[in-house]
């Protein structure tokens, strides 16, 4: 539990539109949570209404990429960019997509990647990936980018990569209104 409440850069407005009161009513059902963002992006609709579908879009694992390698790959992505709300939301009962600590630890740079042996090939591949597109500006090896093709088809590259970007923007966009973490993962020591 957050010891002291701490605030934003701004304040959500007073007045908020009908039709986005729903999609924070939708945000609240899903999450849990009565989250600061959304609140945020009625400062200008436009914004909240394409974030709202950009996060509808977001993978859930159902397809050719399982929960816990999406799991993995936003739990990196939140951790490149230090954004200590993406870290609470997203590392959020990691060991419900069969996460275990020893993999935490590895993913914040405590343990090299090599000596953690419960990730296969993929794992290790996707979270290079993520590191590789995270960082900036974006360099990824060609040689390592053969690696990921080997290992991934068109369509899953295409779902790692967008689902880094997905973070990324929220990453970006929730430091730079100062929104602090929601509590999510209170809980969590690592």
């Amino acid at each position: 539990m957050q010891d002291k409440k701490v605030n934003a850069f701004i304040n959500p407005p007073k007045k908020i539109p009908l039709f986005l009161k729903i999609g924070i009513y939708i945000s609240k059902k899903v999450t849990k949570r009565d989250l600061l963002v959304p609140k945020l992006l009625a400062w200008y609709p436009k914004v909240a209404i394409s974030s709202g579908i950009l996060e509808s879009m977001v993978a859930h694992g159902k397809g050719e990429l399982n929960k816990r390698i999406l799991k993995l790959v936003r739990i990196q992505t939140s951790l490149s960019v230090s954004c200590p709300f993406c870290i609470d939301m997203n590392s959020f009962e990691y060991e419900e997509d069969g996460i275990t600590k020893e993999e935490m630890y590895c993913l914040t740079g405590k343990y090299n990647i090599n000596d953690v042996h419960t990730f296969n090939i993929r794992e290790k591949l996707a979270i290079e990936y993520t590191k590789f597109i995270s960082q900036t500006p974006i360099k990824v090896p060609k040689e390592f980018m053969e690696k990921v093709k080997l290992n991934f088809t068109e369509r899953e590259i295409v779902i790692l990569a967008s689902t880094v970007a997905q973070v990324n923007y929220w990453a970006r966009l929730i430091q730079a209104l100062g929104v602090p973490p929601a509590g999510f993962s209170d809980k969590c020591d690592i």
